[in-house]
């Protein structure tokens, strides 16, 4: 069962211009930080001014969702899912709020196939308690359901780091606890257990796969999509790719 912590459904979210930073907290849905550094900001108006170019050819992908994990695997989350229309929509640094504020323009516009997301490791290095991190997510979840209720969802657990990292293991395992319950209440989420398949001997990240802790390098990526394809092949044996139109003659 969920905790009490957890937020009760709601209606999706509504479509809010993201191309720019909102200067505010306010009228904006979820709890917790919203990141509003400098660096974060540009970073935040760059990636909306590429991905303005891409909606149209973005529509029907399957969308990655996340932070700078997902951010760093590129656009074509380096080649690693061949067979597979897909569009990353990371952003590093991005926090749970983060990404639900930004879900409806980012992800739902796009019509996607089905959506695998990886948020919350921001958070716990900002502190955000781990009912507030777990809340953003349910309201995350809901929003994706409500939007298309035959579209898979993939919820990856929280990838291991360290506390020189500040996201100590114990944080981490709370959050990926939390993650599960919601797996279980949403019935179209397929939870992947990515901390086993990335965790030392201490419940840390590697330095073989995470050269600083936080960030997977090439081998850590191809391990993560070892991990996803056969997740992907059956949640989405019933949901059709999209029909390209054929071009009109002229």
């Amino acid at each position: 069962m969920l905790g009490a912590c957890t937020s009760p459904r709601r209606a999706p979210v509504v479509e809010i211009d993201v191309d720019r930073l909102p200067k505010t907290d306010r009228g904006l849905p979820g709890a917790g930080p919203i990141r509003r550094e400098p660096w974060f900001r540009d970073l935040w108006e760059e990636r909306h001014a590429q991905w303005a170019a891409r909606v149209d050819s973005d529509r029907g992908a399957v969308v990655f969702a996340g932070d700078s994990i997902t951010q760093n695997w590129g656009d074509d989350l380096g080649g690693s899912f061949a067979d597979l229309k897909v569009a990353n929509r990371g952003i590093g640094g991005d926090t749970t709020r983060g990404v639900l504020v930004r879900l409806s323009h980012d992800v739902l516009r796009l019509q996607p196939r089905a959506v695998v997301i990886l948020a919350g490791t921001n958070d716990i290095e900002l502190q955000v308690d781990v009912g507030t991190i777990a809340g953003n997510m349910d309201r995350i979840l809901t929003a994706l359901e409500a939007s298309d209720p035959a579209m898979p969802i993939v919820l990856c657990e929280l990838f291991p780091s360290s506390a020189s990292e500040h996201r100590p293991r114990e944080r981490i395992a709370d959050v990926n606890r939390r993650y599960a319950d919601l797996a279980k209440a949403h019935p179209r989420v397929t939870l992947v257990p990515t901390w086993a398949i990335f965790a030392n001997e201490r419940g840390d990240a590697s330095l073989a796969e995470f050269p600083d802790l936080l960030h997977p390098n090439e081998a850590g990526y191809r391990r993560w999509a070892s991990a996803l394809r056969p997740v992907l092949a059956q949640v989405l044996a019933t949901r059709p790719a999209p029909v390209r139109a054929a071009p009109s003659a002229h």
